[in-house]
């Protein structure tokens, strides 16, 4: 069984409009999974139904209609709590905007989820996951004493710190130049070369190019699914990192489970 499975997913919205209220489909009849330990970009220009796809796959939303599978269980009958629960468990979230506390330091930032967790042990979490992004040393600073790069890399470790089963990136490079965006996703492949689920939602091949395989989405439709070696032309040579991970597959759990 997959890790994560969406079955003729249909999700509809309510749209005001000057006629009146008008139905939006976002995903239509959408069949996708995904298995543990992938590396799997979801790309398509705006509007393609990427947020709503995303925000599904993380358990921020529910279907129209169709069947969710979460590692094996069908999230439709979970209340709000159940699914903030299995959220805090098993997702670890990065957006494109950083999202971090500005009064704060970078490890009370990276162990705000450590808040709502149901864990016994959290000693030394937070500074294991800021170690695992390789900022240890600025673990005091606010983000206003941080680059760009280093912010999100500190939103990185955030979404780490309860060692999720899956970490799910929206336009995680969106705001950054490029030698940043390439730490980050640099990052991310290492990442899932020691076995983490990493899905990435994406406008930018060059993002795309660093996955396994790309997802394409137009008008709420999966149009083509398949190898990244087969859809995109833009692999960099980051990727092949994934064969030799730097970070310890002991730390964090990032090994397989």
């Amino acid at each position: 069984m997959a890790f994560i499975e969406l079955r003729n997913i249909e999700k509809t919205y309510t749209r005001a409009g000057g006629a009146g209220a008008e139905s939006v489909r976002a995903v239509r009849d959408l069949s996708l999974a995904v298995e543990r330990g992938e590396f799997v970009a979801i790309v398509g220009a705006s509007g393609s139904g990427k947020s709503t796809l995303m925000n599904l796959l993380g358990l921020l939303d529910c279907p129209s209609s169709g069947m969710h599978l979460f590692d094996g269980q069908d999230v439709a009958g979970l209340g709000l709590d159940s699914l903030a629960r299995l959220r805090n468990r098993k997702i670890g979230f990065v957006f494109q905007s950083f999202h971090l506390l500005p009064r704060v330091s970078a490890l009370a930032n990276v162990e705000l989820p450590l808040l709502y967790t149901d864990r016994e042990e959290i000693a030394g979490l937070g500074a294991r996951a800021l170690a695992a992004v390789g900022l240890s040393d600025r673990a005091r600073h606010t983000p206003a004493e941080l680059s760009g790069g280093q912010q999100q890399r500190v939103a990185l470790a955030r979404a780490l710190v309860n060692e999720p089963d899956l970490v799910l990136a929206d336009e995680p490079t969106g705001n950054l130049d490029s030698d940043s965006a390439r730490g980050v996703m640099e990052i991310l492949v290492k990442l899932h070369g020691a076995g983490r689920t990493i899905v990435v939602i994406t406008h930018d091949p060059a993002v795309a190019a660093y996955s396994q395989r790309i997802v394409r989405l137009a008008d709420g439709c999966i149009v083509a699914d398949g190898p990244t070696a087969t859809l995109s032309s833009a692999a960099p040579s980051a990727r092949t990192a994934a064969a030799t991970p730097v970070v310890p597959a002991g730390l964090l759990g990032l090994a397989a489970r």
